[in-house]
């Protein structure tokens, strides 16, 4: 395979400059926002800090190089600290300019487990932060307000639909995403059941080559995947009684990866899987493999809201520069570092459309540059990706 040309690296190392620049415009005293400043974003929300984009941006930052950056990596967290529920969930987002903490509809279940991964991620990075040590009761009242939402026989969580970032999506029960996440909080933080959880994940999500489960419950979960399911190599979005998802969530695949949910053999299946699906084609990555119709019985009016959610578009198969950053990151863990190199690339390309706009995403056909411009969390996925791809970190890699 060869490496990226001079053109490439001469983008990309564009792209590197221009997302610490992104960064620094965007930070304000109570952290980054999700999107640049401007009379749109605050009409829609996106000058708040997010729990799970201040989390993705603290590892982005505390990454940069940058010393102002490093130095205000956890300010975000933070202000979600400060605003986190009596019984330890963490929001959201909050709007600063209300001092307001916003839980979504049918609550959020991801944003408490990046805050937690955000805040061990930044101490394992300087030692000194001490935030775990800081935030130790945030910390404890976080874990057991996960740990509530946690099956006790599968050590899984359980989630509504649309709770998590994909939050006009149908996703419900057991849903990777949002395990994978609690996976990696589970080896960050030492919590028990940690075996238990990877091997139902396992089982669960890919069920196709497994033995068969010995808990009667799974094994009727199982059940019905076995007899409806597509075998894409993949893991499914999710799985609920008698229904799941077989859409092909990337993300979630590739968190999978990246979290330590799939080993060896199951990592390389799925890097091989979704290449196979050109989700990274033209530029890295798509949100799904096959976007969700309006005629299939898992589609649901509230993803027509807006006219955003409809095939190829938004979580139902736009493309999101920001998970291309994690999909580079996936392939340069995997040892995979001239490919994950020229992949960063087509990253840098994303964001560089309509002249440097990082845009939150394009639509999965025409490319058509969509959503809100601007983002910080394509600035530090590009950050993270590039430490990946060309200074060897391995930024998800927790030490036993």
């Amino acid at each position: 395979m060869s490496r990226p040309n001079t053109e490439d690296r001469s983008l990309v190392e564009d792209c590197r400059r221009r997302s610490i620049d992104l960064l620094r415009a965007n930070l304000t005293p109570a952290g980054i926002l999700a999107a640049a400043p401007g009379a749109r974003a605050r009409a829609r929300g996106y000058t708040a800090i997010f729990g799970r984009d201040a989390a993705v941006c603290a590892m982005g930052m505390a990454l940069s190089g940058d010393p102002g950056l490093e130095r205000e990596a956890a300010t975000g967290l933070a202000t979600l600290a400060r605003h986190q529920a009596p019984n330890g969930q963490i929001p959201k987002f909050v709007d600063v300019q209300r001092a307001e903490a916003d839980f979504w509809y049918l609550g959020c279940i991801d944003a408490t487990a990046w805050w937690l991964a955000g805040l061990a991620f930044l101490d394992k990075c300087d030692p000194r932060r001490r935030l775990r040590e800081r935030y130790a009761g945030e910390i404890g009242r976080a874990i057991a307000w996960l740990q509530a939402q946690e099956h006790q026989r599968f050590y899984l969580l359980q989630q509504n639909e649309a709770s998590d970032w994909a939050d006009i999506m149908p996703r419900s029960g057991f849903v990777l995403y949002t395990n994978a996440l609690w996976h990696w909080v589970k080896l960050l933080f030492g919590l028990p059941h940690r075996r238990e959880t990877r091997a139902n994940a396992n089982q669960l999500f890919h069920p196709f080559g497994a033995e068969l489960a010995e808990y009667r419950r799974a094994r009727l979960l199982v059940h019905y995947v076995k007899r409806d399911a597509r075998n894409r190599g993949l893991y499914l979005s999710f799985v609920n009684f008698a229904f799941f998802g077989n859409e092909g969530d990337v993300f979630g695949n590739v968190l999978a990866v990246l979290c330590g949910l799939a080993d060896g053999p199951a990592r390389q299946r799925v890097l091989r899987s979704l290449e196979r699906a050109g989700v990274a084609d033209p530029f890295p990555v798509r949100a799904v493999c096959e976007p969700i119709r309006e005629t299939h019985f898992l589609w649901r009016p509230y993803m027509s809201r807006h006219r955003q959610n409809l095939a190829w578009q938004y979580h139902n198969g736009g493309i999101w520069p920001f998970v291309g950053g994690f999909w580079v990151t996936a392939l340069a863990d995997a040892g995979l570092r001239d490919r994950a190199q020229r992949e960063l690339a087509r990253v840098a390309r994303a964001n560089e459309l309509g002249g440097w706009q990082f845009n939150e995403w394009l639509h999965g056909r025409t490319l058509e540059p969509s959503g809100m411009p601007g983002q910080s969390w394509n600035a530090a996925a590009f950050l993270i990706a590039y430490r990946a791809a060309y200074g060897g970190v391995r930024p998800f890699r927790v030490s036993a």
